[in-house]
């Protein structure tokens, strides 16, 4: 009985069958859709170093013969024989994939798959449908890759583009004239390898599906209950606004002593750093320096309660602190009146964009965060180590995702920020969302979170970890300067690096566009590792303007 695979799977070719002489079988067709059905043999790098291991339609075998287009039969579109002991040592993968020829889509093709098929037994086979594609115009199948022994994978990655797209990725280059195709060599009745027995079933026809809904712009992050709405224009003054504050009036000066800016005989007085008709001072006060008669020597103390002896706009220096005039001029409640602490109601209550409080006491629920996020606390809160556990210690280690948690529970309200991280609280309602270990700075312990894999063939350690969170509850997401929120389409990329969350819902994959390649080229990102995103309307990413 053949095996399944899914997307991503990956199986030992000496799992599935102890031959090395196989046969490869794909169908994939639509309404007035034709395919270019190809396989490409790559080095180590990935690259298709030698023009001779492109087998296509007008190149239907390899030099020795290891890789064979055999034409359609059995009910495949297109069929291969590989024989893996004839492949020579630096062909290192076998890459089959289908591109269209003309116009159209591969979201437009009906159900297909790929199959292996191992002395007239199908062994294996991948099954795909164009339900799980959208603009692209080719995709890649599946791989036979060498690492240690020979392995099949399942990867079903759509690519924008088709042939000609496909070969630049893999390093190859496209000659001016294409030459006519040749037509495909006949199939040779090998009982080692040849298909199952049976007579060839046509592909059947399928309609074209209904156009796609119209892609819903994400929410915001933490989703607010409404758009917020732009602040009114200011209008522009007609004239340059000189100054910018209320002039202050400085009090009468006593009896019997001299004006402000004046000496003893009524001559006017300057002091180092201040103007002419500035109070001179008359007695040292606390804590206030001021210069000597004259205005040589070091600074003397001024006299308590009046100005300070520094031009307006000029910074305290020295440990000066400002002085306030007797006029009813801003006190320092005043001034500190906009940094107050925001006021209590909710359980998670941002104070500013770089800090947030939660309120123990409002449910009663304790509170994970990360170790050292504590910056203030009030009341009676104890603050305990939150170990992962020994299987939770080897799952973060060796996934990247681990989290050092504290647990925070009690009466009172407890302060977190991080290197004067931006933080944003999301509400989850039973829902669910991705985001990095290294993004979390704190959440109710009413959610549930646990290391998923992102799968993708090719990249350096076989693939991407994240956390998923789920329940009802709060996540505070910390980024790096403002996020931008997109809505997930079919030609969302993202940068590993960058990327700090997305909804559950979306389907991720790895981009072929950097993985495959060992140099940069005009149109290439120069990123390590892209994320391309998919999902229905609603879904979305969250991205930082720095990489991690």
């Amino acid at each position: 009985m053949a095996r399944e695979f899914q997307r991503g799977h990956k199986a030992k070719i000496g799992d599935l069958t102890a031959g090395t002489d196989l046969y490869v079988g794909v169908q994939i067709a639509g309404p007035g859709l034709t395919f270019d059905i190809s396989c490409f043999g790559l080095d180590a790098e990935e690259r298709l170093s030698d023009d001779r291991y492109f087998v296509f339609f007008n190149q239907p075998k390899t030099p020795e013969e290891s890789v064979q287009l055999l034409g359609a039969q059995a009910g495949d579109s297109e069929s291969f024989r590989v024989t893996l002991d004839k492949i020579p040592p630096h062909i290192r993968k076998l890459s089959f994939t289908a591109a269209l020829d003309g116009a159209g889509q591969v979201s437009q093709i009906g159900p297909g798959y790929l199959r292996i098929v191992a002395g007239g037994e199908e062994v294996a086979r991948y099954s795909f449908t164009g339900s799980e594609f959208s603009t692209e115009r080719a995709v890649m199948l599946g791989d036979f890759y060498l690492k240690d022994v020979w392995r099949f994978a399942a990867v079903g990655q759509g690519f924008d583009g088709g042939l000609e797209a496909l070969l630049k990725n893999f390093g190859g280059e496209v000659a001016e004239e294409a030459e006519a195709p040749a037509p495909p060599p006949a199939a040779q009745g090998v009982p080692g390898f040849a298909p199952p027995s049976g007579a060839a079933a046509p592909a059947p026809s399928f309609g074209v599906p209904a156009a796609p809904a119209p892609q819903q712009p994400a929410p915001d992050f933490g989703p607010p209950q409404g758009a917020p709405q732009a602040p009114p224009a200011a209008p522009q003054p007609t004239e340059p606004q000189v100054h910018l504050a209320p002039t202050l009036a400085a009090p009468p000066a006593p009896y019997g002593q001299p004006a402000p800016g004046q000496d003893p005989y009524g001559r006017q007085q300057t002091v180092p750093g201040g103007f002419p008709g500035q109070q001179a001072p008359q007695a040292p006060p606390y804590g206030q320096p001021a210069p000597p008669p004259g205005g040589y020597g070091p600074p003397q103390p001024a006299p308590y309660g009046q100005p300070g002896q520094q031009p307006p706009g000029a910074p305290y220096g020295g440990g000066q602190t400002p002085a306030v005039p007797q006029g009813g001029g801003p006190g320092l409640g005043v001034v500190l009146d906009k940094y107050k602490e925001a006021p209590t109601g909710r359980r998670w209550t941002p104070q500013n964009s770089k800090l947030i409080r939660v309120d123990l006491g409002v449910d009663g629920q304790p509170v994970l965060a990360r170790q050292g996020s504590m910056v203030l606390y009030q009341g009676k809160v104890d603050f305990g180590y939150k170990g992962a556990g020994f299987r939770g210690r080897i799952v973060g280690n060796a996934t990247g995702q681990e989290m050092q948690l504290m647990r925070c529970t009690g009466q009172g309200q407890v302060f977190f920020a991080e290197n004067s991280a931006h933080v944003h609280p999301i509400e989850l309602q039973g829902d669910a969302i991705c985001v990095s270990a290294d993004s979390v700075l704190a959440f109710d312990e009413s959610l549930q979170h646990e290391v998923r894999r992102i799968e993708g063939h090719g990249i350096p350690g076989g693939a991407l970890f994240t956390m998923q969170f789920q329940g009802t509850g709060t996540l505070v997401v910390k980024t790096q300067g403002t996020p931008v929120v997109l809505p997930v389409t079919p030609t969302t990329f993202a940068d590993a690096n960058a990327i700090v969350a997305w909804s559950a819902g979306s389907q991720v994959i790895i981009s072929s566009q950097v993985s495959l390649r060992r140099h940069a080229f005009p149109g290439h990102s120069g990123e390590t590792v892209n994320l391309q995103f998919r999902g229905a309307p609603g879904n979305f990413i969250v991205v930082q303007p720095y990489e991690v």
